[in-house]
């Protein structure tokens, strides 16, 4: 039998033996033994696959085919002593081969090198002898180990903090817990698992932490198949916590003390005497409570000290408080042309105003002139920098960064060659974008909630972030973690003008 012989009614017969083993007895002289337990194989190993004909014989002259799933996809087809490449599926050429030289007894171990999470599930493997057909399948587990739990504080909500977790690289599907220090587990409302390209799965979850008691929490990301888990804590100070306004309990004290004060003022005009006695008891109180107030401002104060100085320590895994942030940053020497959040405005004077504004402007640092920002000092080099940008109720605008080479004594001055970080907004769209002229080398859709009046911009070229946050409403809106900027010289980018890639291939 040839390989062009395989026809419909071929597949058939071939399929109909398989289905019946009493059948098979009779007229077959030999049969076929895989695996009788699951092979498991870890992501990007090698797999091998056996399978041996009993009695031990030369299969040297059969028509030899390994199939996955359904005899149709090839993974490998042996025939007149050679492998036959043309039926073999695209997914497996390179990567498949007989293991040794054991035809000649009847072993046709296949090998898969370097395996895929799409490579998981069942394989059989057949033998044609001219009317005589048998087969045996075997069980191949592919295990993905993905990365360690990442959990960051991501803000406060319902009188707590939400914490996430993400991880990526696993297969198949994993669990995923959240537990508290004492080892019991929390439910968590929210969970996200999605597959990449690849067929591994990238999992999201969040917590809302209520007790402040609890000191910490842990993510735990579990393969089933494998009994393989990964875990990562974040520890919860009792002073990140929202607390209720010591203004608010000091008001609630003072109303009722104004009412006795003005119905002590009605009865002085009744009875003189014991309105003034009266009186002096309600100073002595006032003059308690104030002095119980002031206690409790100081309290307040020292509470506000504390969880800033807690911050200070740990402020990179915190994506709060921006204005606590800009005290661990540098203010940037920037200066911002507005005339473009401005071109409906008919004033002459503002007019002349914004060309007086940007008279003698040397925009070295620009986009094909579409740049609105200037940095008064030779780029940013080594440090943690901010400022801040007004976009108003503008509908299309982009800032962030872009880098200038700086290897040897050359640098690159044509836009066309810089490197671009930047926050988008088009409309209610917003995008975090990463491109080098025309190429875009990350793209991320962003769901902001509010939209902001004014965006800060934190640089830290130290530990190599760029974060983006909503002064509108004080909220973290992206964050370019873990950005290499090697030998290069940072500029700041603002454009009101949209990002046209359409030249992009």
């Amino acid at each position: 039998m040839t390989d062009a012989g395989f026809s419909a009614a071929g597949s058939l017969l071939l399929l109909l033996c398989l289905a019946s083993p009493g059948l098979s007895a009779d007229v077959s002289r030999f049969s076929v033994k895989g695996s009788a337990v699951p092979l498991r194989v870890l992501l990007g190993a090698d797999a091998t696959l056996p399978c041996q004909v009993f009695p031990p014989q030369s299969v040297a002259h059969m028509h030899i085919r390994w199939y996955h799933t359904q005899l149709s996809r090839a993974v490998l087809v042996f025939q007149n002593g050679q492998e036959q490449r043309q039926e073999q599926m695209p997914e497996y050429q390179g990567r498949t081969r007989m293991l040794g030289d054991a035809i000649a007894k009847g072993s046709v171990t296949l090998l898969i090198q370097q395996v895929r999470a799409s490579d998981s599930g069942q394989y059989w493997c057949h033998f044609t002898d001219g009317a005589t057909s048998q087969g045996a399948s075997v069980e191949l587990h592919v295990i993905g180990l993905g990365s360690a739990p990442r959990v960051r504080m991501t803000g406060l909500e319902e009188n707590g903090i939400r914490v996430l977790c993400s991880s990526s690289g696993w297969f198949p599907k994993p669990k995923v817990q959240w537990r508290d220090s004492a080892g019991v587990t929390l439910p968590s409302p929210a969970e996200s698992q999605t597959q990449d390209s690849n067929g591994l799965f990238h999992v999201e979850t969040s917590l809302v932490v209520t007790d402040e008691t609890l000191g910490s929490v842990t993510c735990s990301v579990q393969n089933l198949l494998y009994g393989q888990e990964k875990a990562s804590a974040i520890l919860l100070p009792e002073p990140f916590f929202p607390r209720a306004s010591p203004w608010k309990v000091a008001l609630i004290w003072t109303l009722p003390l104004l009412t006795l004060l003005l119905l002590g003022a009605i009865y002085v005009g009744w009875r003189d005497h014991k309105a003034n006695k009266r009186e002096i008891k309600e100073k002595e109180k006032e003059s308690n409570r104030t002095d119980q107030i002031k206690k409790d401002m100081e309290l307040a104060q020292q509470t506000k000290e504390q969880r800033k100085a807690l911050y200070k320590e740990d402020w990179k895994k915190a994506w709060l408080y921006p204005d606590w942030r800009k005290e661990l940053f540098q203010r940037a020497p920037v200066s911002i042309y507005r005339g473009a959040l401005h071109q409906d405005n008919p004033d002459p004077k503002a007019e002349e105003n914004r060309r007086e504004e940007t008279r003698g402007l040397t925009l070295s640092n620009t986009q094909e002139d579409t740049n609105l920002i200037t940095l008064h000092q030779e780029g940013f080099v080594w440090g943690r920098w901010y400022w801040e940008v007004d976009v108003g109720n503008t509908e299309e605008w982009a800032l962030g960064v872009y880098e200038l080479s700086t290897f040897g004594d050359i640098s690159l001055n044509k836009s066309s060659e810089k490197k671009f970080s930047v926050l988008e907004k088009k409309g209610d769209t917003y995008r975090a974008l990463t491109f080098c002229s025309n190429n875009i080398s990350q793209e991320e859709c962003l769901w902001v909630e509010n939209h902001p009046q004014k965006v800060a911009i934190f640089l830290d070229d130290i530990d190599d972030d760029l974060s983006f946050y909503n002064m509108t409403d004080d909220t973290h809106i992206f964050s370019f973690s873990q950005a290499c900027f090697p030998l290069s010289l940072l500029y700041p980018y603002f454009t009101c003008k949209p990002l046209d890639f359409s030249s992009q291939p």
